[in-house]
């Protein structure tokens, strides 16, 4: 995982992982979103579910802020009543109609895509995996018929930036 050299924190950062902490005891985690910019597609994070429930942080890119934030809620309550998340497996049952997948996410993408649950995790040891939807066509990031710059607008998290843990259409989707 990442290390993290631990400095005495901001009164910012103070409040803000108070908040995370009682968000994570009421809800089972603290959302952080991050709106999108020049640089990339927004993403929503989970923070605190490792912690209260010892399941995987969950991260959601490129959906709208709403649909994210209610994927990921689902998703900690699934994990923390004992469901596991097989990287590569299909997950049909979110939302009518759409299948998404899961995939571990690189620690090497921590600091950029998970950086406020250091506030909670300094030593950055701490699961996390992305939540990945397809386009309402059906296409996944790596697809090859996928949508010119859907692939940068949802990256995959991994080192290579494609699916790691499952071989596309042998043994995951």
């Amino acid at each position: 995982m990442c290390a993290v050299t631990t400095l005495p924190l901001s009164e910012e950062d103070t409040a803000l992982r108070r908040w995370m902490l009682a968000q994570a005891e009421e809800h089972g985690c603290a959302l952080i979103q991050v709106d999108e910019d020049d640089t990339g597609s927004g993403y929503t994070f989970s923070a605190g579910a490792w912690r209260r429930y010892g399941v995987p942080e969950a991260v959601v890119v490129g959906l709208d802020p709403e649909m994210a934030a209610e994927l990921i809620h689902r998703y900690v309550h699934r994990a923390a009543a004992g469901e596991r998340f097989v990287p590569g497996g299909l997950y049909g049952d979110f939302f009518e109609g759409v299948s998404l997948t899961v995939e571990r996410v690189a620690p090497s993408w921590y600091p950029e895509y998970l950086g406020s649950a250091f506030l909670l995790y300094s030593n950055g040891d701490f699961p996390a995996l992305q939540i990945i939807v397809p386009t309402s066509e059906g296409y996944w990031p790596w697809s090859l018929d996928a949508p010119a710059g859907f692939a940068a607008w949802q990256p995959v998290l991994t080192e290579s930036g494609k699916p790691e843990s499952w071989r596309p259409g042998h043994d995951g989707p």
